[in-house]
C-alpha cells in the first residue's frame, strides 16, 4: 500500500460504513463483503476477485484501532485536497511553506536551531519520514521485511464437532517465496539492486518545501532487487503460488459463523518479515435432535399423559455422554422446559452450559380395549370440569 493510497483511498466507502461506526460494525460489514466476493465463492471472476482485495485492505487498516488513528489523522491532515497549492504558489505548483516549520520543527537558521538540523519532533526529511511510521518502513536506504497476506478460509463441522472441538485440514493456496529461485527472482540466485530506488524498493516525489509521496518503486515493484536473468517460474518477481495443508485446532464450544483468527498462520513474509493472518469462518451443521442457543443445548422430549398429569421420573439424552434422569413433578403441563445442569456447550473459561429440555405431551392416534374404557371413565370423572372456562373469562373481560 502505497501512502499516496492511504491518504487517497476512502476505505470507509469501501466497507460501506461511515466514519464513526463501531469496530462491531466494521467487523460485520467486512465478513459480509468477504464472504460476497470472495474468490472461491466467485471462480474466474477477476473483478470479485479485485473487490475482496478492495475489502480485505480496508479492514486491514480499519479494523486495528491504532491504524485506524493514523488513517484518519492523515486523511484530516492531508487528504480531501489538504495543503493545496494556492493562488501564492509557485508556477510550478510548489508550496511557499516549510513543513517543518509547521509542525515545530526548525530549518536551517530557525529557531531553536542550528543551520541544516532539525530539532525533535521536526519533518526536516519530508513527509516521507512522517509517514514512514505509518507502514512500518523505516528508513536507512535498505529493503524492508515484508508482512505475509491475511488468507481466509471456511470449513464445515457437524453439530458434536462444533461442541466438543476439531482438528481439521485446510488446504490454502497463497503467494510464498519462489521455490525454484529461493525468492531471489532471479535463475542464478543472484539478483542486483535496483538503480533507481537504490535498494529502497521506494521513490520519493513532490513539489518544493519539504513535501514529498513516498510510492513503490515501479522498476523493482517495491522489492529494491532486480533480476539479471529472470526465473522461468516466478518472472523475476520473486513470489509464486504456494499450496499448504494445515491441521487446524477448531476450540470447543465454536458457533456457526464464528470467524477464528490465527496469528501468523497466512501468508509468508518476505525479506524476514512476519507471516500473515489466517482467518477461518466456521459453519456448523444441524442436527437431527439437539439444537443451540448460546452456551445451552436444547432438546424436546415426549412424554406421556399420565407421566404429565401424575408426575414421573423421565430419561433424557444427551449429546455424546449418557442419559440423565429428570424429575417430572406432577400436573406438568404441556411445553414446559426444565434444565440438566452442565450438559450444555463448552464456554471459553472450559465450563459448560446447560442442557435445556422442553416437554411435548404425546397424545396417542389410536386407543381401544382398557385404555379407551379408562378413558371414557376419567372423562365422566371430570364431566363437571371446563378446561376452557378461564380463556372464555378472558375473552368477555378484554
Amino acid at each position: 500500500m502505497s501512502t499516496k493510497d492511504f491518504i487517497e483511498k476512502d476505505y470507509y466507502k469501501v466497507l460501506g460504513v461511515p466514519k464513526d461506526a463501531t469496530e462491531a460494525e466494521i467487523k460485520k460489514a467486512y465478513r459480509k463483503l468477504a464472504r460476497q466476493f470472495h474468490p472461491d465463492a466467485n471462480k474466474g471472476d477477476a473483478a470479485a476477485e479485485e473487490r475482496f482485495k478492495e475489502v480485505s485492505e480496508a479492514n486491514d487498516v480499519l479494523g486495528d484501532p491504532q491504524r485506524r488513528k493514523e488513517y484518519d489523522e492523515a486523511r484530516a491532515l492531508f487528504g480531501n485536497g489538504g495543503f493545496r497549492p494556492g493562488p501564492g504558489a509557485g508556477g510550478n505548483g510548489s508550496f511557499n511553506f516549510d513543513l517543518g516549520d509547521l509542525f515545530g520543527g526548525s530549518g536551517p537558521g530557525g529557531p531553536g536551531g542550528a543551520g541544516g538540523q532539525t530539532t525533535t519532533g521536526g519533518f526536516g526529511g519530508g513527509l516521507g519520514d512522517v509517514f514512514g511510521g505509518l507502514f512500518n518502513r523505516g528508513g536507512g536506504g535498505r529493503t524492508q521485511p515484508r508482512r505475509g497476506q491475511d488468507i481466509e478460509s471456511e470449513v464445515t463441522l457437524s453439530f458434536t464437532e462444533a461442541i466438543e472441538g476439531a482438528t481439521v485440514p485446510l488446504r490454502m493456496s497463497s503467494s510464498a517465496p519462489c521455490k525454484t529461485c529461493a525468492g531471489t527472482g532471479d535463475k542464478n540466485g543472484s539478483p542486483r539492486v535496483c538503480p533507481t530506488c537504490v535498494g529502497t524498493g521506494q521513490v520519493s516525489r513532490g513539489g518544493g518545501g519539504g513535501f514529498s509521496l513516498t510510492d513503490p518503486c515501479v522498476d523493482c515493484k517495491g522489492r529494491g532487487l532486480i533480476a539479471q536473468d529472470p526465473c522461468d517460474v516466478c518472472k523475476g518477481s520473486g513470489r509464486a503460488k504456494s499450496s499448504r495443508t494445515m491441521q487446524v485446532r477448531i476450540p470447543a464450544g465454536v458457533q456457526d459463523g464464528q470467524r477464528i483468527r490465527l496469528r501468523g498462520k497466512g501468508g509468508p513474509g518476505e525479506r524476514g518479515g512476519p507471516g500473515g493472518d489466517l482467518y477461518v469462518v466456521v459453519h456448523v451443521d444441524g442436527h437431527p435432535v439437539f439444537g443451540r442457543k448460546g452456551d445451552n443445548l436444547l432438546v424436546t422430549v415426549p412424554v406421556s399423559f399420565p407421566e404429565a398429569a401424575l408426575g414421573a421420573d423421565i430419561k433424557v439424552p444427551t449429546l455424546g455422554g449418557p442419559p440423565v434422569t429428570l424429575k417430572l413433578p406432577p400436573g406438568t403441563p404441556n411445553g414446559r422446559t426444565m434444565r440438566a445442569r452442565g450438559k450444555g456447550a463448552v464456554r471459553k473459561d472450559g465450563t459448560r452450559g446447560d442442557l435445556l429440555v422442553t416437554v411435548e405431551v404425546a397424545v396417542p392416534k389410536e386407543t381401544d380395549g382398557t385404555a379407551r374404557e379408562s378413558l371414557e371413565s376419567y372423562r365422566e370423572a371430570t364431566a363437571g370440569e371446563d378446561p376452557r372456562a378461564e380463556l372464555f373469562k378472558a375473552a368477555k373481560g378484554a
